[in-house]
């Protein structure tokens, strides 16, 4: 929601404090929770004139470029209003392998649309000021960087790049060309993580000592079983494009539009989802990533052809640092959850426990300072001794030994952090300011999710660098 005043993008502000019983507990058992509505007030990019709009294009208009594009222009999912004029954006061109979605491009944004398969012909048009790159991962340092030294500012969809090597690149090109480049894992510019960073800094679960993170589902399109056309062929996609500098390969539908499924174009599980993970937690914790990663999994369910995992598990663990003592971290996907699939973090402190979905719940429940009594073997008569000299030292609070309190904060209902991820990216585009998550950022959440990868199908563990982003040698 705007802020009409323009004053604040983002409060916090406490909506009802109450004090409940414990389900199935005695009256004197209670549990003080307290429930906060975070406010959001999307960030804006300056008042615009008619003349000074930013004109963007996006390359790849599948699921996810359609998704940045609608959300850079402040559009619902699934809007059918065909305006291309968002508040001081306007998309111009898109560029797509495939001719369908060139069509669907021009249905959904405008008949004046420019749209073409060859992604350069954008970047050699003058009335286009930014780039959202949305192609599969075999693209991304590329087109990236052909952007930028096109002088195109870029919106670059997570995981950063395909391969280690890659990271170094795009972190010079960036500094070379002076371009503002924002990685695409919208979780930095969360109101919910914000939260959850404020009140880790504040101390609210004490010293941090694990951290358990998943991200299950249970659909086919969960696990990137997606749609093929029935007008696919060699005629409406751009196949041989599409390839790259892979494995040349006869045309293969299934491989274009399924592409997470093979490590050719993608990066499987880690890059598709434990780079979110990674993102989400670095801007907590304000840390630089692991320096041990190892991992495992299998392919379990999802049969079909695919040469990633549909479960993976990563266990990682991060130094001393000035904002935590070391810790260790547990992340799971699972791509066949009978249970009907969920996503969250687990923050686990010596004070309490830091939870984060839609909102952010924290949890205490005091370690009780008596250390209790183990004499049942001892004599009837020493017990009570025992019990009555350990009373004497530690009288009996079960209000105080068994209270449990909660804080829940939560995002307005329709709150979207996608919209405040492009819009801090237009925001730079316009001012210049520095992004939330620049190339440095992207490369340490991207760097460890692409090590989980080679820990899985090397079948050993790995020492990492978080300063330097890669594996110690």
């Amino acid at each position: 929601m705007d802020d009409p005043k323009g004053t604040s993008r983002r409060t916090f502000i406490k909506l009802a404090t109450a004090t409940t019983l414990v389900a199935g507990a005695s009256p004197n058992l209670l549990a003080a929770t307290s429930t906060h509505l975070i406010e959001s007030h999307e960030q804006q990019t300056p008042p615009a004139s008619p003349n000074d709009r930013i004109r963007i294009a996006t390359i790849g208009v599948g699921g996810q470029g359609t998704s940045d594009t609608n959300a850079a222009l402040r559009r619902p999912a699934g809007s059918t209003d065909v305006s291309p004029i968002g508040p001081g954006v306007e998309v111009v061109a898109t560029a797509d392998l495939y001719d369908g979605r060139l069509t669907r491009a021009q249905e959904i944004w405008g008949k004046q649309l420019i749209t073409t398969r060859d992604y350069r012909e954008l970047l050699a048009r003058p009335d286009v000021d930014a780039v959202i790159v949305a192609t599969p991962d075999h693209w991304h340092m590329q087109v990236a960087v052909d952007a930028m030294k096109a002088g195109k500012d870029v919106y670059l969809e997570k995981p950063m790049v395909q391969s280690l090597e890659q990271g170094r690149v795009l972190i010079d090109t960036a500094r070379a060309t002076n371009r503002i480049l924002q990685v695409g894992s919208q979780r930095v510019s969360s109101i919910v993580y914000q939260k959850a960073r404020e009140l880790y800094n504040s101390g609210a679960i004490g010293e941090l000592n694990l951290v358990e993170a998943w991200w299950n589902r249970n659909n086919p399109q969960g696990a990137w079983q997606y749609t093929v056309p029935p007008d696919a062929s060699a005629q409406t996609v751009d196949w041989d494009r599409f390839l790259g500098k892979t494995t040349k390969l006869p045309f293969d539908p299934i491989r274009f539009f399924r592409w997470r499924n093979y490590r050719d174009y993608g990066t499987g599980v880690a890059g598709d989802l434990f780079v979110h993970l990674f993102s989400g937690l670095h801007f907590v914790l304000s840390s630089h990533g692991p320096i041990r990663i190892m991992s495992t999994g299998g392919l379990r369910y999802w049969k079909d052809g695919r040469d990633v995992p549909d479960v993976m598990l990563g266990v990682y663990e991060y130094p001393k640092s000035a904002t935590h003592p070391g810790f260790n971290l547990s992340l799971k996907v699972n791509f066949a959850d009978g249970g009907g699939g969920e996503e969250g973090f687990r923050f686990v402190g010596s004070e309490g426990v830091m939870t984060i979905g839609r909102g952010v719940t924290i949890t205490r429940k005091p370690l009780t300072k008596e250390p209790g009594l183990s004499t049942n073997t001892f004599p009837k008569t020493m017990q009570d001794a025992i019990q009555k000299e350990y009373r004497v030292k530690y009288p009996e609070n079960l209000k105080e030994l068994n209270a449990t309190r909660e804080e829940v904060y939560l995002a307005p209902p329709g709150y979207s952090d996608q919209v405040d991820h492009l819009a801090n990216f237009l925001d730079a585009v316009h001012t210049r300011k520095p992004v939330v998550e620049d190339a440095s950022f992207g490369f340490r959440a991207a760097g460890p999710a692409l090590a989980t990868n080679l820990s899985y199908f090397n079948g050993r563990s790995y020492e990492w660098d978080p300063e330097e982003v890669k594996i110690k040698t």
